[in-house]
């Protein structure tokens, strides 16, 4: 099981990124995905889920209305689009294959001016 994140940068206040996670080594378009974020010293924060045929989607409170999980089972990969984006997101990004240990590498995001 392989899971690639790309996608995450500097960014200004208020600017947006897209990141991409793409999977491989399961069948993907049967399994639910989820993004996590971590900052240093703090647990890992659960940020969005979407179900295997992108139904289903879920998003913390802290980035609803901000950020949208998507999926192309085509491509075999899943997405979270950020937009206005603050200061305090700026954490690491993972994907999950959810409820799994499978966990990507980790994309840093940085919102700052």
């Amino acid at each position: 099981v392989q899971l690639v994140e790309s996608g995450g940068g500097l960014v200004q206040p208020g600017g947006s990124l897209r990141l991409s996670c793409a999977a491989s080594g399961f069948t993907f378009s049967r399994y639910a995905m989820s993004w996590y974020r971590q900052a240093p010293g703090k647990e890992r924060e659960l940020v969005a889920t979407i179900n295997s045929a992108g139904g289903s989607i879920k998003h913390t409170d802290s980035v609803k209305g901000r950020f949208t999980i998507t999926r192309d089972n085509a491509k075999n990969t899943v997405y979270l689009q950020m937009n206005s984006l603050k200061p305090e997101d700026t954490v690491v990004y993972y994907c999950n294959w959810l409820g799994t240990g499978h966990w990507g590498q980790g994309t840093q995001v940085t919102v700052s001016s």
